[in-house]
């Protein structure tokens, strides 16, 4: 397994490789975007580069990996391993560090590839296929902001703050229209939201994968009552807000910051994550009624595994309480 790692990462075929199902999605504005980088990248020379010598963006755009975060990054490890590094990052030169570079897109790449090159036996020949071309500031942000559009898969929250950024770069909401792929009524909301909830609330949160703009300006428009801030944030310290998933996270922070009580239903429910060297293995969810155990796809194997094997683990389970109950 090792020696395919180095043998696909090592030898891919070099090229880009686009996909017009993936981008007919996308609103016209960001498919303009796409097709002047494509042109960029038709005059730019594929290198291959050290990952370590790469340094992330000095414009932050998501968050720490999650558990989500962590099952995708994983995906995308297991689609590296068999098939190599289809699609180049693109880089510019460090401003300061000669001999480093800093990225523009392609984050989650540069962590898979990383994540690989650490298995290998041979790491010293793993590397990351790259543009290098030389990018303003300005222009990093806004090849950033494509790749995040296009392919990245920020969630709602994560481009509010992505927003921020922006705005702090200098760039006006019309100017980041072509950007975000979003009109300037949306790109108002998600500023609003950015400037309403302090980041570290946000962060506290997490990326709420599938929670979109209706919850986010509810839970904004939560802070002008007097003493909200106050009370989410003595919620988010608690081991109970942080066992929860996303979504019930900022449920719960929505009623702490309307002085509201959580019903029992919400009070019985809680998620805990299990991990295994580091990677999520399941999520167990319990509530009131029952317990779900979810297992991420890529672990189908193990998820049929446990189901025919279910049976046995559970008379193991009784054969074991039944010894403890006679020698107690």
């Amino acid at each position: 397994m090792k020696k395919s790692i180095v043998k696909m990462m090592s030898t891919a075929p070099h090229g880009v490789r686009t996909d017009d199902s993936k981008t007919e999605k996308v609103t016209t504005p960001v498919v303009n975007s796409m097709s002047r980088a494509l042109s960029h990248m038709k005059e730019d020379s594929i290198v291959s580069l050290d990952p370590a010598k790469v340094d992330p963006s000095p414009f932050s755009d998501r968050f720490e990996l999650d558990a989500e975060g962590r099952t995708e990054l994983e995906g995308l490890k297991l689609s590296m391993r068999d098939e190599g590094q289809k699609i180049p990052i693109l880089v510019r030169p460090h401003p300061t560090e000669k001999g480093r570079y800093q990225l523009s897109y392609g984050h989650r790449r540069v962590i898979a590839i990383r994540e690989l090159m650490e298995e290998s036996d041979k790491p010293e020949i793993v590397k990351v296929k790259a543009y290098v071309r030389p990018l303003t500031d300005a222009e990093l942000i806004k090849e950033q902001s494509l790749e995040n559009g296009v392919r990245e898969n920020l969630t709602f929250v994560e481009m509010s703050l992505w927003a921020a950024k922006l705005r702090e770069a200098g760039l006006k909401q019309r100017e980041m229209e072509p950007i975000l792929g979003q009109v300037q009524t949306v790109i108002s909301n998600m500023l609003k939201i950015s400037d309403c909830i302090p980041s570290d609330i946000i962060y506290a949160i997490g990326r709420a994968k599938n929670v979109g703009r209706p919850a986010w300006m509810k839970f904004a428009a939560t802070f002008d009552a007097p003493g909200a801030e106050a009370r989410v944030r003595a919620l988010i310290q608690s081991d109970d807000f942080k066992s929860c998933a996303p979504s019930d996270r900022l449920a719960r922070a929505i009623k702490a910051a309307r002085d509201e009580k959580i019903s029992m239903q919400q009070a019985g429910s809680k998620t805990k994550e299990i991990l295994s060297e580091g990677n999520m293995l399941a999520s167990v969810k319990y509530n009131l009624s029952n317990t779900t155990i979810s297992i991420p796809k890529n672990k189908q194997k193990f998820a049929d595994w446990l189901s025919e094997n279910l049976a046995d683990i559970h008379s193991n389970y009784v054969q074991h309480q039944n010894k403890e109950n006679e020698d107690g």
